[in-house]
């Protein structure tokens, strides 16, 4: 028996379908239908829209790229510290072979 594969959508196409799902002018199902996905996708990605409408106008965007930079300079840290812990211990092998 093979597994079906899995529909990558694009955050596009799920935008489109949850709007669609917003204006409530077709049920459930026939938006589901109409795009070929289950109707339970539907209904989780305008739940995300819904949730998510909020952050448009509070600068989500600015504040996803201010944690993504703190984010990237931690790990930037933890690889430098590393490094330093490395060739210590290569050195350290060095010495004692």
């Amino acid at each position: 028996m093979m597994k079906r594969q899995r529909k990558k959508h694009s955050g596009a196409f799920k935008a489109k379908v949850a709007l669609e799902a917003v204006k409530a002018e077709r049920t459930l199902n026939e938006l589901a239908g109409h795009f070929e996905i289950h109707p339970t996708q539907v209904v989780q990605w305008k739940q995300r829209l819904v949730t998510g409408a909020g952050d448009l106008f509070n600068g989500g965007v600015e504040r996803d790229a201010v944690q993504e930079a703190a984010l990237r300079d931690r790990l930037y840290q933890e690889i430098g510290q590393m490094k330093v812990e490395l060739d210590w211990l290569k050195k350290k092998h060095e010495l004692l072979t």
